[in-house]
């Protein structure tokens, strides 16, 4: 990990949270790597990683998300067995069920982690989602690195 280029980005305070989560649209935004099968993977070879996302519908199918995450550091054995890992969508229909939050977001967004050269990320891909969930009135987002 000495040698892995990070980047460093000034921090800015985000948005603050003006309701109760149980009145809250949540979303989540996942590095995963999640794909639906309809869906191109993540494609592996572009150097620096592929800043793309992927668009995850509510209603998706957890099991038969595809799972392009490119670092060989990863183990991918627990998101085979539970993609709640780092989707956790049958979890907050459960939250949700509880009345501990609002309501789900019909859409969730998919990146690829390991991105060396986030460049195009933070000044394309990132606010294009970021867009995507002002338009849903999404109120808070899940964030779940991986």
């Amino acid at each position: 990990m000495r040698a892995y280029p990070y980047r460093r980005v000034e921090w800015r305070p985000g948005a603050r949270l003006e309701k109760p989560l149980s009145a809250c649209s949540i979303a989540v935004v996942t590095t995963a790597a999640f794909h639906l099968p309809s869906q191109p993977p993540f494609d592996e070879t572009i150097r620096g990683g592929d800043s793309s996302y992927r668009e995850l519908p509510v209603d998706a199918c957890l099991p038969a998300l595809g799972i392009a995450h490119k670092s060989d550091a990863f183990d991918h054995a627990g998101l085979e067995q539970d993609r709640n890992l780092a989707f956790p969508l049958d979890r907050l229909r459960e939250l949700q069920a509880d009345g501990a939050i609002g309501a789900l977001a019909l859409t969730h967004y998919s990146f690829m982690g390991s991105i060396t050269a986030p460049g195009k990320l933070i000044s394309t891909s990132a606010p294009a989602v970021a867009s995507l969930l002002l338009k849903q009135h999404v109120d808070a987002v899940l964030l779940t690195p991986v």
